[in-house]
């Protein structure tokens, strides 16, 4: 096993030949094409391969980091849920915000939503954590930053993933059709700038985590929120129940 991402083939990161990220999806490729060229994202690939070198284990597993970006292409988003990095435990992180693995306990802030979603719109609580089913709809579950060190929380902030990821934002805002962005917590509602609000809605409240959500989560009742304003521009609603395994 590959001590540096869990499951990714060790020949993928030989020396002279190392391709630290899976190709962009190719319905993100063209507006990620500049983003990806900048030095940012170089000095990223460059912070990655010291993390290699260094032995640490990166979640989620090298296939996975663009998860989000492959089941839901750019032209199909319809809402935007922004998580600041992957879980940080083993098994968890496989790429979209919030979700775990089928196999895994869900974490107390996925827990949180789940009990928020019942409250919402009478939702049955799931025998697990996989959101796959929404971004299947067209919902981007998106962390701000894409990889972590395992069991270190925030361990790949400021490396620059940040950049890459606003521009996932953006071009996100320069659909024409409306878009729904789900901003919970400070952190997530630092990216109201790059919002257009005359065509796009903002749906806030405090971050699901136990240590904020009785103080502005529980009560906000954002998914019949998110439906109401896609049903507004006739763009459908989203199915939130998760399905038992």
């Amino acid at each position: 096993m590959d001590p540096f991402w869990l499951h990714s083939p060790a020949s993928q990161y030989e020396a002279h030949n190392r391709r630290m990220l899976p190709p962009i999806p190719a319905g993100w490729k063209s507006a990620l094409s500049s983003a990806v060229a900048q030095p940012t994202f170089a000095k990223l690939q460059a912070f990655l391969d010291e993390e290699q070198k260094k032995k640490h284990v990166v979640f989620p597993p090298e296939p996975e980091v663009y998860t989000a970006l492959e089941l839901a292409p750019l032209d199909d988003v319809k809402v935007l849920i922004l998580g600041q990095d992957p879980y940080h435990d083993v098994g968890q992180a496989h790429g979209l915000s919030f979700s775990v693995r089928e196999t895994i306990e869900p974490p107390p802030s996925l827990v949180n939503i789940f009990r928020e979603l019942k409250n919402d719109l009478g939702a049955t609580i799931p025998n697990n954590g996989f959101l796959a089913p929404w971004a299947k709809q067209g919902v981007l579950m998106l962390n701000a930053v894409l990889t972590v060190r395992a069991h270190t929380p925030n361990s790949h902030k400021a490396r620059g993933w940040e950049p890459f990821t606003d521009a996932i934002i953006k071009a996100v805002n320069a659909l024409p059709d409306r878009v729904v962005f789900v901003l919970w917590g400070a952190f997530a509602q630092k990216k109201k700038d790059l919002i257009d609000t005359t065509k796009h809605v903002i749906v806030t409240g405090a971050h699901p985590s136990p240590l904020s959500a009785s103080g502005g989560f529980f009560g906000t009742r954002p998914f019949s929120k998110v439906n109401q304003a896609l049903q507004e521009k006739h763009r459908g609603t989203i199915d939130w129940q998760i399905p038992n395994l």
